[in-house]
């Protein structure tokens, strides 16, 4: 076994190993190889969740085979969409003469294309390589890179509110079953360290809190419509108000913008169009806060039994979460949040609770959500806490 590499499979039984799905007929250990037999359309995923890593395996296609890589993945057979595919495709078998690019061997099915030339034949054993690092997923097939990607390059906004699971930095690796007879065999991993430290971002983010001031905020001035219709010096006015308002109330300690319970929504000074955010938050009994996007309420915070994430001020749209994934009251939360166009998807704590649902503007009802905007932590007269506030511009 290469040096920090440990084996998922022991070639005897399925042991470490949990089976999605309803088939009869499900994935067998047989001599040493993890057999996903025909017809088999469940997914076979490991106990245990990683982050960054470095799978390696054998692989040995029947003729016109078909199945996947599931990485960070949910226990979920929509895999492709909530999690991550790296597609498993005898390519050269005629029934796939018209398969478009992100469908090759090897691409990140939906998202990333492959590049052709690196699969053996049907029925001989091919050896793959699957690095992921961050938002970095590198594929190697025989020797062969045929997909090296950054997926914070990934901005078409079509492929991003179809495919959410792309945002997800976590979750379980797995096999996909597509009723096709496929082999594993030397299934081996190594887990990479992560390494976070409050208030610093990740890759191809940019911190909206730098831990120390509130420098890159400001107070809230009114709403939308109304400040939209203020003279440029009526406006600057208002602002400064605002501004003394909000640093009597809002303060950085110890890497932690704090609320006392008083006065308005802190602001960002610049304003967002497309974008992922993130945030942590934490409330105390009762609580009840949000985030506002193009500063549109919002993304619900709060100590309710429907849980937070909901977009809460939708009529026509779904507004509540599709799950409760709060933490107890007093622990930290976390929001991911991806804006693009008027669709909105929010993780809370890894779990997809709002996916790509239309965001009202609630100012004026007659008018789709502003294309761009500021963002707001919003409160309703109680303690709030926020921290590693962190945000990707995504181009249009």
């Amino acid at each position: 076994m290469e040096s920090g590499f440990i084996s998922l499979f022991n070639g005897k039984n399925l042991d470490g190993w949990i089976l999605v799905g309803k088939d009869k007929n499900p994935y067998l250990a047989r001599d040493g190889v993890l057999v996903c037999p025909e017809n088999v359309s469940a997914n076979l995923f490991t106990e245990k969740e990683y982050s960054d890593f470095v799978l390696r395996f054998d692989f040995k296609l029947a003729p016109g085979a078909n199945n996947g890589i599931g990485i960070r993945a949910p226990l979920d057979n929509e895999t492709s969409y909530v999690g991550m595919e790296i597609q498993v495709l005898d390519n050269d078998d005629p029934q796939y003469a018209n398969l478009k690019p992100y469908q090759y061997h090897g691409s990140v099915y939906g998202i990333v294309p492959a590049k052709l030339g690196a699969l053996k034949k049907p029925g001989e054993w091919n050896s793959e390589e699957i690095s992921c690092v961050g938002r970095k997923i590198r594929v190697t097939v025989n020797g062969k890179t045929i997909v090296d990607t950054d997926l914070n390059d990934v901005s078409d906004p079509a492929v991003m509110q179809q495919h959410p699971g792309m945002l997800r930095d976590s979750g379980h690796v797995g096999f996909l079953g597509h009723r096709s007879h496929v082999e594993f065999r030397n299934i081996r991993i190594k887990a990479l360290p992560v390494h976070t430290e409050n208030n610093r971002p990740p890759a191809g983010f940019q911190a909206l809190f730098n831990g120390k001031d509130l420098s890159g905020w400001k107070g809230l001035v009114a709403d939308p419509p109304k400040r939209a219709a203020m003279t440029p010096s009526e406006l600057s006015a208002a602002q400064l108000k605002a501004d003394e308002r909000m640093r009597e109330h809002w303060k950085a300690s110890g890497g932690v913008i704090e609320f006392d319970g008083k006065g308005d929504n802190l602001c960002t000074s610049a304003e967002y169009g497309d974008f992922e955010m993130l945030v942590d938050w934490k409330i105390e009994p009762n609580g009840d806060s949000g985030i506002y996007l193009r500063g549109s309420p919002q993304v619900q915070i709060w100590d309710k039994p429907d849980g937070s994430g909901g977009v809460f001020n939708n009529k026509n749209n779904p507004s509540k979460p599709s799950k409760v994934a709060d933490r107890p009251v007093g622990e930290w939360n976390q929001f991911r949040i991806l804006m693009t166009g008027e669709k909105v998807t929010v993780f809370l704590n890894g779990d997809l609770v709002v996916r790509n649902v239309t965001m009202e503007n609630y100012w004026e009802r007659d008018k789709p959500i502003y294309p761009s905007g500021q963002i707001e932590l919003q409160n309703h007269g109680n303690k709030l806490y926020f921290r590693n506030i962190y945000i990707r511009t995504i181009p249009r």
